[in-house]
């Protein structure tokens, strides 16, 4: 009886925070608000308190959905609800009420939406069925749905829809629609694997099959599991998606296998596994988007820009109470590129709907320099855009230097065999010893010559190589923007333009 008490005290607290919440993100001062210092300006970040992992990406009657695990009563990961906002160009975004909240089975842990085009599960042609996990004393999956452009879910009677069998970690489940075997397929963290099950109705499951031992990295627990298609020259290939500790610069990150799925099994092919989607230090925990139209046809992700090192210490983007900690990174698009020794790389680069935000490019070096320094003309933007190309000298290396006047800097090196990012200077730093730690790639294709393209936000610095053949997110923390850029390349021949971002938020 207490119990009972309790979960419903919970819930009308939530209730009623949740509400006030949705109804000041469409007052006048919004704007105001998300203009905070750290406060991202061209990344979504919830309105105020914690979010991790995004959630249910699907794309619905116009809408791109971003589901995310969301804590509305404060700033510290706990009490996991499913937050959300929807987005008509994946740039601006629009917080609604949250999605989700905690119950009898427990908090509600990540997982999918789909659409159900055929009405599989019986809530209604087109519903929007959310399947996520009910994380009380054990975990176990359950499903939601809504017939309301996903504005509310109702929760099914019979969850949960697949009891836990007896492990800790059964968690995070991602659905999608299989035609070549017309049965929905359900992959699902266990531990250290993955598993595999089928469902025709999305009620009833059956096990399937398992993948990863003994390969890739097992620093932690495998969650956030997610499985596409995407096509080479030649033929289609599967991506699965796995993110855990162990990552090359510690902490949090995502490895991915290619290889084939043919409706019970995934097998990888050949490659020197671990491969990692990201090489800096904060991007976690993301998934794709489901339902994206065919005629545009491109695999969308977005991640949580955080680690788990450190993920609850890093800097608020506003004053407590209403405290904001934690963003996604900007979205991408995925794709395959072929390695010269044969196996495939998995490429992301910002998404083109970039441009609805970006000022007038403008020059700012073409020529052979060993170092120039000059000032970034920012006309009060809190964000912006270097691309640099150029030739490195042989056995030299290229560095590009981001700083303030407050000399709070940070650092990229790049060289024919890897690419070095330096944050031990960046501004605040303390919070956490990890966080000062250097993030280190591989250099994948060619390098003479060379492409950056370095993304820079209030509170983090996205790089990408060669349109994305590596990629390397990190976040800082600088008291001000950095707005003074100095290069270093031992007479290298450098062509770098600058272009500022309008806030997402104005």
């Amino acid at each position: 009886m207490k119990k009972a008490i309790h979960i419903i005290l919970i819930t009308l607290v939530l209730v009623s925070f949740v509400s006030c919440e949705a109804d000041e993100t469409t007052i006048p001062t919004v704007n105001t608000e998300y203009r905070e210092q750290y406060r991202p300006q061209i990344h979504f970040s919830a309105k105020r308190n914690w979010i991790n992992d995004p959630n249910g990406l699907v794309y619905f009657e116009g809408e791109y959905h971003l589901f995310f695990q969301h804590n509305p009563l404060g700033a510290e990961w706990g009490n996991m609800n499913w937050g959300h906002a929807v987005s008509t160009d994946l740039i601006h975004w629009k917080q609604l009420n949250v999605a989700l909240m905690p119950d009898h089975l427990g908090d509600i842990f990540s997982g999918c939406v789909v659409v159900d085009k055929n009405n599989n599960a019986g809530f209604g042609n087109n519903a929007m069925v959310a399947i996520y996990t009910s994380a009380g004393k054990v975990q176990s999956q359950s499903i939601a749905y809504s017939t309301d452009k996903g504005r509310t879910f109702t929760k099914y009677s019979g969850n949960p829809v697949l009891a836990n069998p007896g492990i800790a970690d059964f968690r995070d489940p991602k659905v999608f629609w299989h035609n070549e075997s017309k049965q929905w397929i359900m992959l699902l963290a266990t531990n250290q694997t993955i598993s595999f099950y089928r469902s025709a109705n999305l009620k009833s499951w059956t096990r399937l099959s398992e993948f990863g031992s003994g390969i890739g990295s097992h620093g932690g627990v495998w969650e956030c599991p997610d499985l596409f298609p995407l096509s080479t020259e030649n033929e289609k290939k599967w991506v699965l998606l796995v993110s855990n500790f162990g990552a090359p610069n510690g902490g949090t990150g995502t490895q991915y296998f290619i290889g084939h799925f043919d409706g019970t099994n995934f097998t990888a092919e050949d490659a020197p596994y671990p491969l990692w989607l990201d090489y800096g230090k904060d991007n976690y925990a993301g998934i794709t988007w489901d339902n994206i139209p065919v005629n545009d046809g491109r695999r969308l992700h977005i991640g949580w820009m955080n680690n788990w090192q450190y993920a609850n210490s890093i800097p608020v983007f506003n004053i407590t109470p209403k405290g904001s900690r934690g963003s996604m990174t900007l979205v991408r698009e995925l794709n395959l590129q072929k390695h010269p020794d044969g196996y495939f790389l998995l490429k992301n680069k910002v998404v083109r709907e970039i441009e609805s935000i970006a000022n007038d490019w403008q020059p700012i070096i073409d020529e052979s320099i060993s170092s120039k320094t000059l000032a970034l003309k920012l006309d009060d933007k809190k964000a912006y855009q270097l691309q640099l190309s150029g030739k490195i000298a042989d056995s030299e290396t290229l560095t590009l230097k981001l700083s303030n006047a407050k000399n709070e800097f940070c650092t990229i090196t790049i060289d024919s065999r890897k690419l070095i990012f330096k944050r031990s200077d960046s501004g605040v730093i303390n919070f956490a010893n990890a966080f000062a730690d250097n993030s280190e790639s591989p250099v994948f294709g060619n390098t003479n010559p060379v492409k950056l393209d370095i993304y820079v936000d209030q509170s983090s610095v996205e790089i990408f190589v060669n349109d994305g053949a590596v990629s390397l997110t990190n976040l800082v923390f600088p008291s001000t923007l950095y707005d003074k850029l100095t290069v270093e390349g031992n007479n290298s021949y450098v062509n770098t333009q600058f272009r500022t971002f309008n806030s997402i938020w104005e």
